[in-house]
């Protein structure tokens, strides 16, 4: 029989309602006993559940929280044919692409979902995202982590939260679903990852660098920019218009790109479009920013490009190394060029 690792880091799924509103509760895996079908039934796997101490809506969420996820699969990795990681909405995206980084080479599946309804209200999504993820988590074969919700497969790393009250709350807009649950489970095999040779987890705790976003608008000032800038600043996400395009006849703007990348700031590139790729070769503005030194993000998401920075820094690899290793696909985490 499969066995799956539950981790309840928090979030919407396991709250209870307060005076306060919603906040997370202990006690989860009593309350998952008495609605979880038995062990055995249907393919249902037997499971495990590790409540974390420290019990969060994500909108608290930190690097270090990432760390601790990351560092609990793979301290548990040997023991369990799969992996399902409970976890509030508000971030969910970004501990998915999170994860699939200090996951580099993972061969079992890890799937991050959460409800938009707490479990113990009548109407709740909880049930059915849990038993979803762990379907699949048990019975199929993806070398991959992966954002599970309302019937949906996502890869993690391409996944955002495009709802704050639809149940269906997630997309890949970039990237097709890997996998759909209605009357049956039906996976895309070709959509997902080649099986990895060997796993190659890269666990770096978050040394306190700071990387930041920034998206452009209409008006913005060179000093905002300069301000963004400014130490103690590790990475910038900058989201540009388009296929990557920015105001660059604007005196200074490049001037500030370029100081920064010389200084050793990381300045990555993707676009404002929830559809679509940068391409800095395409347009003169594009080709201007990449001569000042920022790096070309691709079709990744603003969740992929600031998880993949904070990544990258924490590894303590070299600013040029960061930036060479942010243009390459990973895991998954932007489309080939065509």
């Amino acid at each position: 029989m499969k066995n799956v690792y539950i981790a309840y880091t928090g979030g919407t799924f396991g709250m209870k309602p307060t005076p306060e509103g919603y906040q997370p509760d202990t006690g989860l895996a009593a309350a998952l006993a008495a609605v979880l079908p038995p062990a055995g039934q249907s393919g249902m796997p037997a499971w495990t559940l590790h409540e974390y101490e420290r019990l969060i809506d994500s909108a608290e969420a930190q690097p270090g929280d990432w760390h601790t996820i990351a560092s609990d699969i793979a301290e548990n990795y040997d023991d369990y044919d799969g992996f399902v990681i409970l976890h509030g909405t508000d971030t969910m995206a970004y501990t998915a692409s999170a994860l699939s980084f200090a996951l580099t080479g993972l061969r079992k599946p890890v799937i991050v979902t959460g409800s938009q309804i707490p479990l113990c209200e009548v109407r709740s999504d909880a049930r059915g995202n849990l038993l979803g993820a762990m379907l699949i988590a048990a019975n199929h074969r993806i070398p991959e982590v992966c954002l599970y919700f309302d019937g949906r497969l996502l890869r993690g790393n391409r996944a955002t939260k495009v709802s704050g009250t639809d149940l269906d709350a997630f997309d890949s807009p970039n990237c097709a679903p890997l996998g759909c649950v209605g009357i049956e489970v039906s996976i895309d095999t070709a959509r997902v990852l080649p099986m990895p040779s060997g796993e190659a987890f890269e666990l770096a705790a978050p040394g306190g660098q700071e990387v930041a976003v920034l998206k452009l608008y209409p008006g913005m000032s060179v000093a905002r920019l300069e301000r963004m800038l400014e130490p103690p600043l590790a990475g910038l996400v900058l989201q540009t218009y388009g296929a990557g395009n920015g105001p660059v006849g604007m005196p200074g703007f490049l001037a500030a790109l370029a100081g920064a990348s010389a200084r050793g700031v990381v300045i990555a590139n993707i676009t404002q479009c929830p559809r679509g790729r940068v391409d800095q070769s395409k347009y003169a503005t594009g080709s201007a920013l990449a001569a000042a030194g920022v790096v070309g993000g691709h079709d990744m998401t603003v969740e992929a490009a600031v998880t993949k920075l904070h990544h990258l820094l924490a590894l303590g690899l070299s600013k040029d190394e960061v930036r060479r290793r942010f243009g390459h696909e990973c895991c998954g985490e932007f489309s080939p060029t065509s």
